[in-house]
């Protein structure tokens, strides 16, 4: 029973939010109309507003829900910078959920769904685990529930996982809620915010580069090989 616990309680977690009206109330539409009663929410009950954030969004990671970007924009504005830590701490333990499923009884499901993305990772992953998930993280090249589930399949440890996520999503992380930072005048107004601006060149190409850096203990360990096999 407790193999199956788990995965029971993330598909009950699918059903609520696909079956109810979560799924319109966690858009931007939703929030900008909702948004002067969390702003006076989180004012008088700080503390409170912060763990509750971190928890949901442990949950929508772990869920694999498609609201992780509008909640990361929504942190940084309803609550400014404190939303970077929070939202670590959260999308690394929802991840740690997920990587944990995944070893269990739906490894073969899950394997499955991503066998086009796991065939293509398997060697990075085989060379240097932590440095190509750290990579993976910085650079947002494959889903994230995907990047979630694919180390688990491939046999790395949870604790090398745990570190290269809470790492690796922190350069993003910091853009995002950079970004959202100057939302707050447009959801105060009822209005949806431009998105555009997350594609800008200015804020890709660092993430970029980042992931590329990660990669270098890969690729000086390959060279080495090479030398020495030659």
């Amino acid at each position: 029973m407790k193999k199956f616990l788990l995965p029971l309680v993330l598909l009950l977690g699918l059903l609520i939010f696909f079956t109810t009206d979560l799924k319109n109330t966690l858009s931007f539409s939703g929030l900008a109309e909702n948004y002067s009663l969390i702003t006076a929410f989180v004012a008088d009950n700080q503390l409170t507003s912060w763990f509750g954030f971190m928890i949901l969004y442990a949950g929508v990671v772990a869920l694999s829900l498609p609201a992780a970007s509008l909640l990361t924009l929504a942190g940084g504005a309803i609550l400014g910078w404190v939303a970077i830590p929070l939202i670590i701490m959260g999308a690394s333990a929802g991840a740690c959920i997920v990587f944990i499923a995944a070893r269990s009884v739906f490894a073969g499901m899950l394997a499955k769904r991503a066998a086009g993305f796991i065939s293509r990772l398997e060697a990075g992953f085989k060379k240097d685990a932590f440095s190509y998930l750290l990579a993976l993280r910085l650079i947002p090249a494959a889903p994230f529930w995907v990047v979630n589930i694919v180390p688990a399949l491939l046999g790395m440890r949870l604790m090398p996982f745990f570190m290269a996520t809470f790492i690796g999503i922190a350069p993003g992380t910091s853009v995002y809620v950079a970004v959202g930072r100057g939302f707050d005048k447009v959801l105060a107004r009822g209005e949806v915010p431009d998105l555009s601006t997350l594609q800008d060149p200015y804020i890709i190409a660092p993430l970029v580069a980042l992931g590329l850096l990660s990669l270098m203990p890969v690729v000086v360990k390959r060279l080495k090989e090479r030398r020495k096999n030659g």
